[in-house]
């Protein structure tokens, strides 16, 4: 069944909007891709009446979609301009990935999971984001394909630290969005200079873990 967007649902994301708004997200290109990006689509239709909800909700293998406020809040740090280059780590349902498109970004994308990779990649495409997804370790980057540096870099999983080849990837004056930690994450921006990398901390967050060193 094709996805449709009604009145109801465009009613339902302009009041999430507002509520992001006046949770202290002010980048209006952020505001704007998210009014645009229908998140209903990127979930089980029996979760409909929640989709723009200010909460994580469930998809396939065992991974959630993220808090409307948490993808505003990492895409806003980010500070994107249109035509950067964006390495995404954890592709997942791809409504980030979609709100990125929207932002005007070039989007590479890698999810670990190969149920999720086939199921959100057509999904992606379906939809029209021209985003180029791959299968593959994000602890590792893009390695085989290589588009780097990238102007930005964001992770959508808790990573227990932060992985030196993703730093290697990012271009020098690049941000890179990370939460950093084991069950619960802080979420750093990580500034890559010619020396030593400034770091930022903006408060407590808790995702699903960045897995690597598995079978796919």
């Amino acid at each position: 069944m094709p996805h449709i967007d009604t009145l109801k649902h465009q009613g339902m994301r302009h009041r999430m909007v507002q509520a992001l708004r006046a949770k202290g997200i002010t980048d209006e290109n952020v505001l704007r891709a998210m009014n645009e990006v229908p998140r209903h689509f990127f979930m089980d239709s029996a979760l409909d009446n929640h989709a723009y909800d200010d909460r994580a909700l469930p998809i396939n293998c065992d991974q959630t979609i993220s808090h409307p406020s948490t993808v505003a809040f990492q895409s806003q740090l980010l500070e994107l301009k249109p035509g950067m280059k964006v390495l995404e780590i954890g592709t997942g349902s791809g409504y980030q990935t979609a709100v990125l498109c929207k932002m005007g970004a070039r989007v590479f994308s890698i999810e670990r999971q190969k149920g999720l990779f086939d199921k959100t990649k057509r999904l992606l495409a379906e939809q029209h984001y021209r985003a180029q997804c791959f299968l593959g370790d994000g602890y590792k980057g893009l390695t085989e394909i290589d588009y780097s540096p990238y102007d930005r870099i964001i992770i959508t999983c808790g990573a227990p630290y932060i992985p030196q080849p993703l730093v290697d990837q990012l271009k020098v004056g690049g941000y890179m969005v990370i939460p950093v930690g084991d069950e619960h994450q802080k979420m750093q921006r990580l500034l890559k200079t010619e020396g030593e990398p400034v770091i930022e901390t903006f408060g407590d967050f808790r995702f699903v873990p960045m897995l690597g060193g598995r079978q796919f």
